[in-house]
């Protein structure tokens, strides 16, 4: 990942009758990294991405693409962007490589070695000629990405690119937004609820709520924070043991889900935790540390609001 900010979002701000749905949004995403937007239900995860595209105006503020004014230079700045908003639109009695030399059409410069450049990328060479009609959902994605590559755009947009994937495709299509950012050099940004997926995907994630940015955090820093980190235990009986250990150990926070003990604690305090319990004549069949997923994190920043 470059520190070169392909993306600057800058007091990013949209109002629909009187109600801000993002609310002075600003942010960097550097060339090379696939970025992500978590946020809960009406977030204002979609507007941005459609603010940025152009599909809708800006009530104030500026978004920079490559430099380029959204705003002041739409057209110009939308050279520098590929964009999948909702599902990729083709022409279904049309053929994979007619669908592309028509999209080719509308940018300058696109060459047929081009056009086959990215359906080799996006992995359609044996499916390219037959008529989309014919193509899965998943081969359907991988033409709308080809369609989106064509003009060497230096951002990448998709927004819940997963729809109506099956298991097989969406992992296809993670790996192929990872080569992407990494081989090609693009700045990838993703809109999902898929928070599995995120996790798996995603360098760097922004958490936005209510139309504003709660949070940017590395895939690295959610994984190694020690705040972020927990205890699993599992013991005879959970519950009368979290009553014991809010007593022994009262600065530590103790729940149980599942029926095990979950303990908000590094694993340096595992040696401890273990002697305590076992001091206390109370059976440990397992332990061990783990750090909380991407859901629980997300669920504890935005306090339980369902995130889509």
């Amino acid at each position: 990942m470059s520190e070169e900010a392909v993306l600057q979002l800058r007091n990013v701000t949209k109002k629909i009758g009187g109600r801000t749905i993002v609310d002075n949004l600003s942010l960097d995403v550097h060339r090379g990294e696939v970025y992500g937007f978590l946020g809960p239900n009406g977030a204002g995860k979609t507007t941005t991405i459609r603010m940025i595209v152009g599909l809708i105006s800006m009530t104030k503020g500026e978004a920079l693409i490559k430099g380029v004014s959204v705003r002041k230079h739409f057209e110009l700045a939308m050279t520098h962007v590929g964009a999948i908003v909702e599902n990729p639109e083709m022409y279904k009695f049309l053929s994979g490589y007619q669908n592309l030399v028509l999209c080719a059409r509308r940018h300058v410069g696109v060459t047929k070695e081009r056009i086959n450049e990215v359906v080799k990328l996006v992995g359609l060479e044996k499916r390219i000629n037959e008529k989309v009609k014919r193509y899965s959902l998943g081969m359907r994605q991988r033409l709308g990405v080809a369609q989106a590559l064509l003009h060497r755009p230096s951002v990448l947009i998709f927004d819940e690119p997963t729809n109506g994937l099956d298991p097989a495709g969406i992992r296809e299509l993670r790996d192929y937004i990872r080569n992407l950012a990494q081989q090609e050099g693009i700045a990838v940004i993703v809109s999902s609820h898929l928070l599995s997926e995120m996790e798996l995907m995603c360098d760097r994630v922004a958490i936005i709520q209510a139309g504003k940015l709660i949070d940017v955090r590395t895939m690295s820093e959610l994984k190694n924070a020690v705040g972020n980190q927990q205890i699993i235990v599992e013991v005879e009986n959970p519950e009368q043991t979290m009553e014991y250990l809010s007593t022994a150990l009262p600065e530590l926070a103790v729940s149980v889900r599942d029926g095990k003990l979950e303990v908000a604690a590094g694993r340096e305090r595992i040696p401890e935790l273990n002697r305590t319990l076992v001091y206390a004549d109370i059976d440990v069949y397992s332990i061990r540390a783990a750090n909380l997923s991407l859901e629980d994190q997300f669920l504890e920043i935005t306090r339980g609001e369902q995130v889509v």
